[in-house]
C-alpha cells in the first residue's frame, strides 16, 4: 500500500519563519540543500536533524528522478529529530513523508509489508496531537486519506485502514484555513486530486493550480513548485491529458 502522503506532502517541503542568515534554515531556503542538510546535522538536535531531513526531501523532489537512498536519509533523519523531541510536529511530518514517497519508489506489495501506510498514520496522528493546527499536518492527512482511497478502492480503504476521501478533503480544507497564502499546499492538493480523478475533479485541480501558479515564492523549493503548478495548469488548459497524468505521477514523486 502506497504511504499516502505525498506530497506533502510533498510531503513535504515547508517554510518555517525567518532566521539569522547562516543557519541551517537559511541554507534551505536558499537552495543549497547539502550545505542545509550538513548545518543541521551539526546543530545536533531536533530542530536541526528536522531540517536536515526537509533538506534531503526537497533536494529529491527537485531531482529528475527520485532516489530511495536519499529518502532513507531523510527518514532516518527525521527519526533523530523525534528522537531528540518527540513533540516537535515537523520530525513526524517529515518521517511520513518519507516513507510515503518511498512506498511510491518501492511499490504496493513491498509497502505494504513494511507497513508504510500505518505508519504514516501514526505519525501524522502524533504531529496533530502536539499542534492541530499545524497546516502541513493537516495537509499531509488529507493526502493520506485521499491516496489510500485512490490505492485500495473506498470499501478496503476504509475498512484496513480508515481512510475516507471526504474526510481528505476535510483535512486540506483545515490546512487552507491555517495557511491560505500556501502555494505549496495548493499544489499538492491539485496533485492529490489529479492522481486521484483528473476527469471528475478537473475544475478544481484547474483552481488550486491557479492559486499556487499565482503565490509569492519565499524559498528556492517554493519556487519550483510554483513552476511545476504552472506546468501542470497550462498542459491541462491545453487538453492534453496524456501529458497531464505524466506530470502528476513526475511531480508525485514516482520513478519514470
Amino acid at each position: 500500500m502506497r504511504g499516502g502522503v505525498v506530497a506533502f506532502l510533498a510531503v513535504c517541503l515547508w517554510s518555517f519563519a525567518a532566521s539569522a542568515a547562516g543557519t541551517p534554515l537559511d541554507l534551505y531556503l536558499a537552495g543549497q540543500f547539502t550545505q542545509a542538510e550538513a548545518a543541521g546535522v551539526a546543530q545536533n538536535d531536533s530542530q536541526g536533524f528536522a531540517i536536515a531531513a526537509r533538506a534531503v526531501l526537497a533536494d529529491d523532489m527537485m531531482r529528475e528522478q527520485p532516489c530511495l537512498d536519499c529518502l532513507k536519509r531523510a527518514e532516518d533523519l527525521a527519526r533523530r529529530a523525534i528522537a531528540a523531541d518527540p513533540k516537535l510536529p515537523e520530525g513526524h511530518i517529515y518521517l511520513a513523508a518519507a516513507v510515503g514517497y518511498e512506498s511510491r519508489i518501492i511499490g504496493n506489495i513491498a509497502a505494504q509489508s513494511k507497513g508504510y501506510a500505518n505508519e504514516a498514520r501514526r505519525e501524522l496522528d502524533a504531529a496533530l496531537a502536539t499542534d492541530p493546527n499545524n497546516p502541513w499536518a493537516l495537509a499531509a492527512m488529507g493526502s493520506w486519506h485521499i491516496e489510500i482511497v485512490r490505492s485500495a478502492g473506498v470499501t478496503l480503504a476504509r475498512w484496513l485502514f480508515g481512510a475516507k476521501f471526504d474526510v481528505g478533503q476535510d483535512y486540506y480544507s483545515k490546512a487552507f484555513a491555517a495557511s491560505p497564502g500556501n502555494l505549496v499546499i495548493r499544489y499538492q492538493y491539485a496533485l492529490a486530486l489529479a492522481a486521484y480523478n483528473l476527469a471528475d475533479y478537473q475544475k478544481d485541480i484547474e483552481s488550486e493550480l491557479a492559486h499556487a501558479a499565482a503565490g509569492t515564492a519565499s524559498s528556492t523549493y517554493e519556487t519550483f513548485a510554483r513552476t511545476r503548478a504552472r506546468e501542470l495548469l497550462e498542459t491541462l488548459k491545453r487538453g492534453d491529458t496524456a501529458t497531464a497524468q505524466r506530470l502528476v505521477r513526475r511531480d508525485q514523486g514516482y520513478p519514470g
